[in-house]
């Protein structure tokens, strides 16, 4: 049976978020609202809840998974960025977008694409997610909250403790998301706009 918090989209409750963030060191995988939409996350050392988040989207990894950051500096440990390419992110960031970016060594090897050795990077701008990542000191490993079969992103919170009580350790209710996920866009090589998606691409040129 999965926990449920209620926190402030705009003034998160410090001690709801240190539990939030207890429940992520420990292993949990959790349910968390971001700028874009509802996201499933996890500890990005842990194999196992790994795994389960997988498992919950029946999802290989294929499919980039997304470390979400607290800010720019934070992502650029994570990923591979030159000058260029760190002032194209300064320009779109914090924001409801996902660069795929060659992960650097700070990764671990089982998170990335497995051909391609990249991974999703993002940094939101929500309220909640900044509280909880900064919380954490660490990004959330975490991919979005789109269950198989359905079209669309689960928005409403009580649902998504119905139909995943016993799949996740947290459901947190942060308020409205919406269901348009972020716009993803491939920076390994150029720049590509991969899916449209929330964030706008004009930022960025494209």
């Amino acid at each position: 049976m999965s926990q449920f918090f209620m926190i402030h989209p705009e003034t998160p409750q410090a001690r709801l978020i240190r539990e939030a963030a207890k429940i992520i060191r420990e292993g949990g995988v959790v349910v968390y609202p971001t700028d874009s939409c509802y996201a499933l996350g996890c500890h990005l050392g842990d194999k196992k809840a790994m795994e389960r988040l997988l498992a919950i989207r029946q999802l290989d990894l294929k499919h980039h998974l997304t470390l979400v950051c607290a800010d720019l500096s934070a992502l650029a440990n994570y990923a591979r960025v030159d000058n260029a390419q760190f002032r194209q992110l300064k320009a779109a960031t914090p924001g409801s977008f996902t660069f795929i970016l060659q992960a650097s060594r700070e990764v671990p090897k089982r998170t990335l694409h497995p051909k391609r050795a990249t991974i999703g990077l993002r940094v939101p701008d929500h309220p909640v997610t900044l509280a909880l990542l900064e919380e954490l000191g660490e990004p959330i490993l975490s991919c979005t909250l789109l269950l198989p079969g359905d079209a669309e992103a689960l928005t409403d919170p009580y649902e998504i403790r119905e139909r995943l009580e016993h799949l996740v350790n947290l459901v947190i209710d942060g308020g409205w998301c919406g269901t348009e996920p972020t716009t993803v866009i491939d920076m390994t090589d150029g720049i590509e706009l991969i899916r449209r998606g929330k964030g706008d691409p004009a930022l960025l040129g494209l």
